[in-house]
């Protein structure tokens, strides 16, 4: 199965200073988010999504947890590559605020993770990976992933797939580099049959860009 495509339409794009001008003036509430009530929380992060909307349609942001160092504040573009520019726009643009980290693209969150998806549960220590030749893209990686239930082939289970690959890879190069995408059932020797833990994608994902670009 070729990888899930995540596409949404332009409607429309404004300059970063609209948006940005809507977080400093608000930024003593979304710094006190957290002490806030359920429904006055929810306002507020609808109102940010509304301005990021209004700065291109598609974005969307997910807020970090406070530490003694502040919050991060990640853009995404739910891996639409055609939106990327407009992530990094953003960012490179973005005040120089305490309290806050701004981030562009979903980041990597490490290895042995077990990512949650509509009702599934993936979990990377029981999943295996296998390199494909993506012919038409010699550039581009191709990826046969075993997970339990791999047989089935219905658009949310290959999404939850997808989107534990973007929690280890991170969404730039999970969406830059997976030309195409398959899954299977784990078979009963992995290592046998050629498979190697999910779990080392990170580094095999390193190794095939120091490869790809000698």
């Amino acid at each position: 199965m070729e990888k899930v495509e995540k596409k949404n339409m332009v409607v429309g794009r404004a300059d970063t200073t609209k948006f940005w001008q809507w977080f400093v003036d608000h930024n003593e509430e979304l710094v006190a988010m957290g002490d806030l009530e359920d429904k006055e929380r929810e306002q507020l992060e609808n109102a940010m999504q509304y301005q990021l909307t209004k700065y291109c349609d598609g974005l969307t942001y997910e807020i970090g947890d406070a530490t003694a160092n502040g919050r991060t504040l990640t853009f995404t573009a739910e891996g639409d590559t055609d939106l990327f520019r407009y992530v990094v726009e953003l960012v490179d643009n973005a005040p120089d605020l305490d309290w806050w980290e701004f981030i562009a693209f979903k980041q990597p969150m490490g290895t042995e993770l077990k990512v949650r998806f509509d009702k599934m549960l993936f979990d990377t220590r029981k999943m295996y990976f296998q390199q494909l030749e993506c012919e038409e893209e010699p550039e581009m990686l191709g990826l046969r992933i075993a997970v339990e239930d791999g047989q089935r082939q219905d658009e949310d289970f290959q999404v939850g797939v997808y989107v534990t690959l973007e929690s280890l890879m991170g969404e730039f190069d999970c969406a830059t580099l997976i030309g195409y995408m398959e899954t299977v059932p784990v078979p009963a020797e992995p290592f046998k049959s050629g498979f190697q833990p999910l779990d080392d994608l990170p580094k095999f994902v390193d190794w095939f860009k120091a490869k790809r670009d000698e």
